[in-house]
């Protein structure tokens, strides 16, 4: 039997039968686990009391109260509780002469702090990130990020170049590894460094999942598929926070994340990447295996006598990069704005990430019937726009009014998740097999840039509350402007080999990598 493409014989052996439906199940554990590490943080590090730890008045009044120490050794605040962040400096008096005289100088803590005894052992209580150090939280999100970007540099080539199959069992070994080790870290430095590491494989599995499951899933159940993966996403960010909710101990939580690993060792190579490398033999025996495991049987096709599918309007070539880059930019920044700013809108922080997870089911639903009636980039630009004028709102929204700022924050992320599992859609749909990985790769680090920034851009709301939602909701309305400049893929075939060509355009000549599947 004889085929002029990968995508014919893809539509004669059954393009999303019993073998590409394996392949979306095999998709959802991962996406669990990737939820877990994207937003576990923000459960490790809950605000808890604290005061500066004054142990040093007890050599001169052994037998003080806790409350006589704090009166003698803290200063209070304008809302008369004690300072968190302050202390009285000790002196060499006796117990006598402080009771006398007062202390009245005050400096940082020195001696580290005191939190609730009865408080389970957090990031926050065991590595004292609180005060100067309370920063570190949101910079160790940023290292994070950037693991994310690291891996889309390192991943997506190395994809390319040796296979999907290979970087996502080595990517699945590395969470596994890394994430278990994060249990057991003994410094707050230590933990950042492996979870840089932790997002490079965590990176390496999303990226090239999606190209995995987009190479081997034809054009109309594409976007079925890959949104479907994104709501197993979504109801992990659901299983998160009743994990997070019933295991308060950071290490026991961490260790709960690594149980949900890949398994891999059964996944298919992509038959089209085989294709592109000259594999032939190897792509023809897993094409046959989904034939058969899809009980079709391909129908016999010469060469070049194909019927000429729907061509593309404008090819994506060299000048779609820029856009692309630029909507996967500001759809993370928003994304993450809004994710990981969970604890700052004033309502019960395991509700709002409950919420936060059921918004994203129907928002990635949606993308299915959307995709399909309006295309990609209408489709994407819309729901950019939408999420960044809901941002823009919220500045307005007084500090007291945690209810409206959630209601808003929600409607956001709906918006938000709907315009990131169409991002994934629309950018492995813009370039060929031969270079989807690092196409891909490269919208992915544009996103992971985004990523780094996010809770960078938190930092500043140290200066005014509304200046990170303004920058969160003013970046996707300009990105979504910028999707106009982007060439509509609805309705057509994967590209294999050429950004300047139009590959799509079955009436040309025959496909260079012709071959008979028998």
């Amino acid at each position: 039997m004889v085929f002029s493409s990968v995508g014919e014989i893809l539509k004669a052996v059954g393009d999303f039968g019993r073998f590409q439906k394996c392949l979306v199940l095999l998709s959802v554990i991962p996406c669990l686990s990737v939820a877990f590490h994207q937003f576990c943080q923000l459960f490790m590090v809950v605000e808890v009391p604290h005061h500066c730890d004054t142990s040093w008045i007890r050599a001169v009044g052994p037998n003080l109260t806790q409350e006589e120490q704090l009166n003698l050794t803290l200063p209070r605040g304008p809302d008369g509780h004690f300072e968190q962040c302050s202390m009285f400096s000790p002196v060499d008096w006796d117990l006598d002469s402080i009771l006398a005289y007062g202390l009245n100088h005050t400096e940082k803590c020195s001696s580290g702090w005191v939190y609730p005894s009865e408080q389970p052992p957090s990031l926050l209580t065991e590595f004292d990130l609180v005060c100067d150090r309370k920063d570190l939280n949101d910079i160790a999100q940023a290292i994070y990020m950037a693991g994310l970007l690291l891996g889309s540099m390192i991943f997506g080539p190395l994809s390319d170049r040796f296979g999907r199959r290979p970087v996502i069992l080595i990517s699945v070994f590395l969470q596994g590894l890394i994430g278990l080790g994060i249990a057991f870290v003994p410094h707050f430095y230590v933990y950042m460094a492996f979870r840089c590491v932790l997002g490079a494989s965590v990176s390496g599995i999303t990226m090239t999942f999606l190209a995995l499951a987009t190479e081997w899933i034809g054009v109309s159940s594409r976007p079925n598929a890959v949104l479907t993966s994104h709501c197993c996403f979504a109801i992990g960010q659901m299983i998160l926070a009743g994990l997070s909710y019933g295991i308060r101990n950071w290490r026991l939580l961490e260790i709960q994340h690594v149980l949900a690993s890949s398994p891999g060792r059964v996944l298919p190579e992509s038959a089209r990447w085989l294709v592109t490398k000259g594999r032939i033999e190897e792509a023809k025996k897993l094409l046959q295996k989904a034939a058969a495991a899809n009980k079709r049987q391909p129908p016999t096709r010469a060469p070049g006598a194909g019927t000429g599918g729907p061509g593309l309007r404008h090819c994506p070539g060299p000048g779609s990069m820029p856009p692309c880059l630029a909507f996967r930019f500001v759809n993370s920044i928003v994304y993450y704005g809004l994710s990981l700013n969970v604890t700052n809108f004033g309502l019960d922080i395991y509700l709002t990430q409950l919420a936060f997870g059921a918004v994203e089911i129907p928002a990635r639903f949606a993308c299915i019937f959307t995709l399909q009636w309006f295309g990609r980039r209408k489709t994407q630009a819309v729901l950019l726009v939408l999420s960044g004028l809901v941002c823009l709102i919220i500045t307005a929204i007084p500090e007291d009014q945690p209810v409206a700022t959630t209601v808003l924050a929600t409607i956001g992320k709906f918006a938000a998740s709907a315009s990131f599992s169409t991002s994934y859609v629309y950018a492995a749909e813009l370039f060929p097999t031969v270079v989807r990985q690092t196409g891909v790769g490269l919208c992915s680090m544009s996103a992971r840039v985004a990523g780094i920034l996010a809770p960078l851009i938190r930092l500043l709301g140290q200066h005014h509350r509304a200046i990170p939602m303004a920058i969160f909701g003013s970046a996707p309305v300009l990105g979504g402007l910028l999707c106009i400049l982007l060439p509509e893929t609805r309705g057509t075939d994967l590209g294999d080999t050429s950004l300047h060509s139009c590959p799509w355009d079955t009436t040309a000549s025959p496909h260079p990598l012709a071959f008979t599947l028998s």
